[in-house]
């Protein structure tokens, strides 16, 4: 049963997890309301906390102190994947006497509890240096060069990536030898791009095991699935040229490390919202476009697996076993959540969370939590506990006057808990807070009956859930278009049936014999300029230059595209 842990006005505390919820007493709550940050290791036997004073790392099996670090402004703690090394980072601040400042990024070792190594890192973002899974390796960018140490080992810098402006990197976790990506946005008309590397070949010509260029990108997030074997790369950039949005641009790259790359075809516009991998490296999930947003699980070939339809979500998060995912809707939505799974494709549950900013699974894989927490929101602060199934577990909330600032799970090591069939009863201690359904009133005919209401004309189905073809999934103008034109057909087969019509009528005809014939022109056009563009494809391909994904099925559309100009000739 996974320990929850939580930061808040009234200090530091600890709750046994479901389904029993109560106090776990063998860890002293700590009343310090000065307590900055709390943190577990990732194995989960170790948990440390700042309270203003002291940092202190408690060995969870026996509630033992492990070390106590006199650190008393640290703000954010982190442990090294084999708990050999507590980083500690503090704001760094200059002095009189120190006008270049004194190192704020400590790292501690815990078995003697000495400060191994200090840095001077002034910004909070990617400020921890960043381990492979054995600790073999750690990593950090300091001044346009990722600088490279060996078992822990901070004395000697052992290898060396220089790349100039490189703005940030991402370790990859797994076996090792690790890989490297980094990112070095575009400048003077350049593009931007993103670098993939494996340690320890990390300087010559081709030393580079895959890249990707773009444009449009100020800032990126890259983000790595398990296997090592591909990283996604969402690119923001702080204003949309095109004015389609305040809050800028997004796009998504995949880049995988046999040197394939490409854009990400995203089935509606708008920003991205959320990326995930999934657990098992085959497929990952995106939320994107402007609301309703569409949910879709993508293959490693950027081709839709999944469609999830549209709602009112920005947010996906997989369990550890990659069988079921959530997706939701936080901050200014209204909390939705909708819980998939992943093998079966059928929705499990759909609850709703109201306020909630945080959202974490349990190590069981099983269990959810949902939070409202402070300064995000400061009322109503305080956390729910949730089965799969859509049943509310557990609830936990704060005095009136109080604010809760941070709750967490105990991590647990891959294996403690094995994965079990879904079922889809509801589980519950105590009712569920799902989603309401509002008494309005519905005319006798349609009582009884499912509602087809929809409040946006855009709103799609979930793959699985969708009408077939048919005069259904047609919008209003749409099926208004369709019947006229049937009408039309109908009245023109009469007109070919009877005897000659009169003078007027073929006034009226001609001038839309000539619309038809002008519209065969343009799409005649506009297959004949695709097919250009295929011709500039297959030069690039005999140059050697590697074509992207949709540059090939482009290639591969090229019969059908002279089939259809042969029968657009022969009509």
């Amino acid at each position: 049963m996974a320990l929850i842990a939580a930061r808040g006005s009234e200090g530091v505390w600890m709750l046994n997890g479901p389904p029993d919820g109560s106090r776990y007493h063998k860890f002293h709550k700590d009343d310090s309301c000065k307590s900055r940050t709390i943190a577990f290791s990732d194995d989960g036997s170790l948990f440390a906390w700042a309270n203003g004073e002291f940092v202190t790392v408690m060995r969870i099996a026996d509630s033992s102190i492990v070390q106590r670090i006199d650190k008393p402004k640290t703000s954010v703690i982190l442990f090294s994947p084999k708990n050999s090394i507590l980083a500690t980072w503090e704001v760094y601040a200059v002095t009189k006497d120190v006008p270049s400042g004194t190192p704020n990024l400590h790292l501690w070792d815990l078995v003697s509890g000495e400060c191994v190594k200090g840095f001077v890192q002034k910004k909070l973002d990617s400020w921890h240096p960043q381990w492979s899974d054995d600790e073999a390796v750690c990593a950090r960018n300091v001044n346009n060069e990722i600088q490279c140490y060996q078992n822990n080992n901070f004395g000697q810098v052992v290898k060396k990536l220089h790349i100039q402006k490189v703005s940030t990197f991402k370790l990859s976790s797994g076996p090792s030898p690790p890989k490297m990506a980094v990112f070095v946005p575009g400048s003077k008309g350049a593009p931007s791009y993103v670098r993939a590397y494996q340690y320890p070949n990390l300087d010559g010509q081709g030393a580079a095991l895959a890249n990707k260029s773009f444009f449009k990108a100020d800032n990126v997030s890259i983000i790595w699935n398990k296997k090592c074997t591909a990283v996604l790369i969402m690119a923001s950039q702080d204003v949309d040229s095109t004015g389609a949005s305040y809050y800028g641009e997004t796009t998504l790259h995949y880049l995988g490390m046999d040197g394939v790359s490409s854009l990400v075809p995203l089935g509606k516009k708008g920003p991205v919202y959320a990326v995930e991998w999934s657990p098992s490296s085959t497929e990952f999930g995106v939320v994107y476009g402007f609301m309703p947003s569409k949910a879709t699980l993508y293959s490693t070939k950027c081709e839709p697996v999944f469609d999830f339809g549209t709602g009112p979500r920005n947010a996906l998060y997989f369990n550890a076993h990659g069988s079921i995912l959530c997706l939701a809707g936080f901050g200014n939505l209204r909390g939705f959540i909708e819980v998939w799974d992943c093998r079966k494709f059928n929705m499990i549950a759909k609850i709703q969370a109201e306020d909630s900013t945080h959202f974490d699974w349990s190590p069981d894989c099983e269990h959810f939590m949902t939070a409202t927490l402070s300064p995000r929101l400061r009322v109503g602060n305080g956390f729910k506990i949730w089965h799969y199934t859509g049943g509310l577990v557990n609830e936990f909330k704060v005095d009136k006057n109080a604010e809760l600032y941070q709750v967490c799970w105990q991590k647990a090591a891959e294996g403690v808990y094995p994965e079990k069939p879904l079922k889809y009863t509801l589980t519950a201690n105590k009712p569920s807070n799902t989603e309401a359904q509002s008494n309005v009133y519905r005319p006798p005919s349609a009582r009884g009956t499912t509602s087809n209401f929809k409040l946006h004309d855009n709103e799609e189905l979930p793959q699985n859930m969708a009408q077939p073809q048919g005069d259904k999934q047609l919008s209003k103008a749409a099926l208004k278009n369709k019947k006229k034109r049937e009408a039309k057909k109908q009245k023109q087969e009469a007109g070919d049936g009877g005897s000659r019509p009169a003078q007027p009528q073929q006034v009226v005809s001609q001038p839309q014999s000539c619309m038809d014939d002008a519209e065969k022109e343009k799409k005649m056009k506009s297959l004949k300029k695709k097919l250009k563009q295929i011709e500039g494809l297959k030069q690039q391909q005999k140059e050697g230059r590697v074509l992207e994904v949709n540059q090939m099925q482009k290639l591969e559309s090229e019969d059908a595209l002279l089939q259809e100009i042969e029968d657009l000739e022969l009509e």
